[in-house]
């Protein structure tokens, strides 16, 4: 994962571009966590109710009309990787789902997994690395 992108950096979300939808995709959603973390999974990014017209999310933004949840830093937002030791893995999971959801924006990621399991149509993962450098 790009330096800039994390603690060290400027901490803003990272351009992700979205492409090969299913035809009859209504939202899309996106989850960031990290697997690797201390305390086991750590979600850094909650998305849902985007457009899937959007073909891209631009960085230091979120698409217009969408619906962020609370991340495990208790906050809606981008929450930039800052790993304490280690190579940390940064999943980044897109859902095409075939309705917007109708949820508040104070759920985390197991309420988002709970009302879009039905609605799943396709998903997708690319997954960035990020080790902390002025860590000894």
């Amino acid at each position: 994962m790009p330096h800039k992108y994390t603690c060290d950096g400027e901490g803003t979300n990272p351009p992700l571009q979205i492409e090969g939808l299913p035809a009859k995709t209504k939202s899309i959603a996106l989850i960031v966590d990290d697997p690797d973390a201390p305390n086991g999974d750590f979600v850094h990014w909650l998305v849902w109710n985007i457009d899937p017209s959007i073909k891209d999310i631009r960085e230091k933004s979120i698409p217009v009309g969408s619906v962020e949840g609370l991340t495990d830093f208790g906050k809606p937002g981008w929450g930039a990787p800052c790993p304490p030791g280690g190579t940390h893995r940064y999943f980044f999971k897109l859902y095409a789902l075939d309705t917007a959801l109708d949820i508040s924006p104070n759920s985390k990621k197991a309420d988002f997994l709970n009302a879009a399991q039905d609605h799943i149509l396709a998903q997708s993962e690319l997954i960035g690395l990020y080790k902390r450098t002025d860590l000894v």
